[in-house]
This record gives structure tokens, C-alpha cells and sequence, in this order.
């Protein structure tokens, strides 16, 4: 088997537990965590860090997860973010996915939830290199 390159995922959630129990599960499946208390933070770590994909929660302190989405899909378009909270209405759901989520898990998650996470990351950043790459034979 080949070694499938470390994916750089972002956790968003201002509970330590679930930060803690998501950290342990996306690093058997490779991923380098970086981890946000709240969107506030997530907000400065896409900046700085450019991850792969991003887990974010709907309701924290100081900025919530859906203006946290407003802002990542303004700066970093190509970030993939997935939702994850409690408060699953269908009205959530929907403005997430409208916003750019390109999904929305409710909590608690399973663990095959977030190893079609991941996956979807992976793969999404496969295309996104695959598009760069092309791109930088364009000038010829």
C-alpha cells in the first residue's frame, strides 16, 4: 500500500471532549489536526494554516459556525467545509449547504461519518492539484 500523504484538517467545536475524541479518530486516518475553539479562530487558522478541509460546529462563542462559513467561503473558496451540530433542522441544513457546506453531519457522529469526511477531503483535494497542475501547462 502506498502512503497517502498526511491530509491537514481543521476541527471547530468549543468542546474539548469532542475536539479530543475527533482528533483521535481523524489521526488514524492519517490526518494532521489542527484544532479551533471557536469561528473567530477558525477563521485566523484558514488564513494561516490552509487546510484541506474544514470540521466546523454551528453554535460556539464569539463568532458561530455559520458566519465562520460565511467568511471561509469568502477568503478560501476551495476549502472544503463540512458542518457538524446538534441542531439539526432542516432550515440549518439548507442555509449551510446554500452557504458552500458541501455537507452537514449531526452530532453524535459515526465513525464511518467521518471516514467519508476525510475521504471526501482527499478526493477533493486531488482535483484541486489535479486542476493546478493543468493549469501551470496552460502557459505553454
Amino acid at each position: 500500500m502506498d502512503e497517502q500523504e498526511k491530509l491537514r484538517v481543521m476541527i471547530t467545536d468549543d468542546s474539548r471532549l469532542l475536539r479530543k475524541k475527533l482528533r483521535e479518530e481523524l489521526e488514524k486516518q492519517n490526518c494532521e489536526v489542527i484544532e479551533a475553539v471557536n469561528g473567530k479562530e477558525a477563521i485566523t487558522f484558514v488564513l494561516e494554516q490552509e487546510p484541506d478541509g474544514v470540521i466546523l460546529d454551528i453554535v460556539m462563542p464569539v463568532v458561530g459556525g455559520i458566519e465562520a462559513l460565511q467568511f471561509i467561503r469568502e477568503v478560501a473558496p476551495d476549502v472544503p467545509v463540512v458542518m457538524l451540530s446538534s441542531m439539526n433542522t432542516p432550515q440549518k441544513l439548507m442555509q449551510c449547504l446554500k452557504m458552500g457546506a458541501i455537507d452537514f453531519i449531526n452530532k453524535p457522529y459515526t465513525k464511518e461519518q467521518i471516514t467519508n469526511t476525510v475521504e471526501t477531503f482527499r478526493k477533493l483535494k486531488e482535483k484541486r492539484q489535479d486542476k493546478s497542475h493543468a493549469e501551470e501547462y496552460d502557459d505553454f
